[in-house]
């Protein structure tokens, strides 16, 4: 259990200081991360040693998926941490069978994540909720407006919201920023995607 415990620690700093925090600068999600990464390993490591019925360890997952992530909205790529900070607990706290496995699965996880969330991949695509006080019936009028105010190509545009009262349009877009821009320029020296 020991070894487990360390491989857990490693590798949930890892995940959460080197890749995430580093990346996308969220304090509070740290701390969930870690906490939840370190509770699951605690929970497996429990279960592996109390011989319990299968049923108390169903019990208990299934409580942990009925947690909601009600403080604050997150994105998909924070969801993606979530999900590798549990797998990682899993895998830790079951690798006093097979301590190798579980290293080598950890590093898997470290270099996909590494990997799938560095800022050089697609790193110039955004995404972005727009209120705008104008409602548009063209939507190829709405698209060059966008454009022009976000300074950017437009891949994809949804109305998500019209309101004929107070003329606004609410708009969940997609843009790339042209490559060379300032603001291309500025979020890639500071990491941010």
């Amino acid at each position: 259990m020991i070894v487990g415990l360390a491989m857990d620690l490693a590798a949930i700093i890892l995940l959460a200081y080197g890749l995430y925090y580093r990346r996308h600068h969220r304090r509070d999600l740290l701390f969930a991360y870690v906490a939840l990464n370190v509770g699951i390993f605690a929970v497996v490591s429990l279960l592996l040693v109390q011989r319990v019925d299968i049923a108390v360890g169903f019990g208990l997952f299934g409580l942990l998926s009925i947690i909601r992530l009600r403080s604050s909205e997150i994105t998909q790529q924070e969801i993606a941490y979530y999900f590798v900070a549990i797998v990682l607990g899993l895998v830790n706290g079951i690798a006093a069978a097979w301590p190798t496995t579980a290293l080598l699965l950890n590093g898997v996880l470290l270099v996909v994540m590494y990997i799938a969330d560095h800022p050089g991949l697609l790193g110039r695509t955004r995404h972005q909720v727009v209120t705008l006080d104008v409602v548009y019936a063209d939507p190829e009028l709405l698209r060059v407006d966008l454009e022009s105010r976000l300074r950017a190509r437009v891949l994809h545009c949804v109305v998500t919201q019209v309101d004929y009262v107070r003329d606004v349009t609410v708009v969940d877009v997609r843009y790339v920023v042209p490559q060379g821009s300032a603001r291309d320029q500025t979020r890639a020296r500071a990491g941010v995607r």
